[in-house]
């Protein structure tokens, strides 16, 4: 029993990003979702990346598990998860900027991810309709034929989906521009690829994900009264506060406790593991937000 404790407090620290303070004192981001009328000027050119992105990731996992094989399950698997933003295979998606080029759309690639707004989930979704359910066809292609790069792109948008057969129309010269290219800052992507590793473990539902601004600007954080001292405090009480966020939600499900407890019981080992792995870099990352809002402090001081 002390081990699978020892494990929910660990999971809860994750939790502690939208937990800490009550969400209607965070920034609140606008619904954003995709212009499903700019699908048919980018379609072919989604599915070609789609193609590469698909070859390139399982010629990477084959790599990873050499000398065995790479199953056709394992084909099939990533390339499902290759048109949804919720999954690490769809990274790709967040550095593809569209771009205006007379009376075309072109699909620029960035060297770093981007702040996932319209242009993204546009990608996404003309991603999702390419793959449709072609997603088996195109992973039994790869298994059985082991085509090239170049027979794998004219298989899937030439042969199989048809989504380069013709020719895009023409961009309406009347189009609304879509927003600029925001890069996403390291740490703000970094907690992301760490909160959706834990997506599905249990003890860990509901999880959210704030930007280092939306956290600045939270209740306590950049405190202008707040001390070298206080801040110390707070690093030291760490541990304290996960346990208080850990009784808070017990309180108010009295059969979470018991939930975790049978989700855990069959991989207890291998989700330890993982979860240490996951506070560490949480502590880390909390170390330096804390570091950040007091030197903020300080200059706001100096400045006074």
């Amino acid at each position: 029993m002390a081990k699978i404790n020892h494990i929910l407090v660990v999971l809860v620290s994750v939790l502690v990003v939208s937990n800490w303070v009550p969400v209607s004192l965070s920034a609140k981001k606008p619904d954003l979702s995709a212009r499903k009328e700019d699908i048919p000027y980018i379609k072919c050119q989604v599915c070609e990346k789609v193609a590469k992105e698909l070859y390139q990731q399982v010629e990477k996992k084959q790599a990873q598990i050499s000398p065995k094989k790479i199953s056709e399950y394992q084909i099939i698997e990533t390339a499902e998860n290759l048109c949804n933003l919720k999954k690490e295979e769809a990274d790709w998606i967040m550095k593809i900027d569209i771009v205006e080029a007379g009376d075309k759309l072109e699909l620029v690639e960035q060297d770093v991810e981007g702040q996932c707004n319209t242009e993204c989930k546009t990608i996404e979704r003309a991603c999702q309709e390419v793959m449709g359910y072609y997603d088996t066809d195109i992973a039994e292609y790869i298994f059985s034929s082991k085509p090239s790069i170049d027979s794998l792109v004219n298989y899937f948008c030439n042969d199989l989906t048809k989504a380069c057969i013709k020719k895009p129309p023409p961009v309406p010269k009347d189009r609304t521009p879509g927003e600029p290219f925001v890069p996403k800052p390291s740490k703000e992507a970094e907690m992301e690829r760490i909160l959706r590793s834990m997506e599905g473990m249990p003890g860990a539902p509901n999880m959210q994900m704030y930007s280092r601004e939306d956290l600045m600007n939270m209740k306590n954080f950049g405190n202008e009264d707040a001390d070298d001292d206080e801040d110390e405090d707070d690093e030291s009480q760490f541990p304290s506060k996960l346990s208080k966020v850990l009784r808070e939600k017990e309180s108010g499900k009295d059969d979470w406790q018991q939930k975790v407890t049978k989700g855990i019981k069959t991989s207890v080992e291998t989700l330890k593991r993982h979860a240490d792995k996951v506070s560490n870099r949480l502590r880390r990352w909390w170390k330096e937000i804390k570091a950040s809002g007091t030197k903020n402090s300080k200059a706001t001081k100096a400045e006074l």
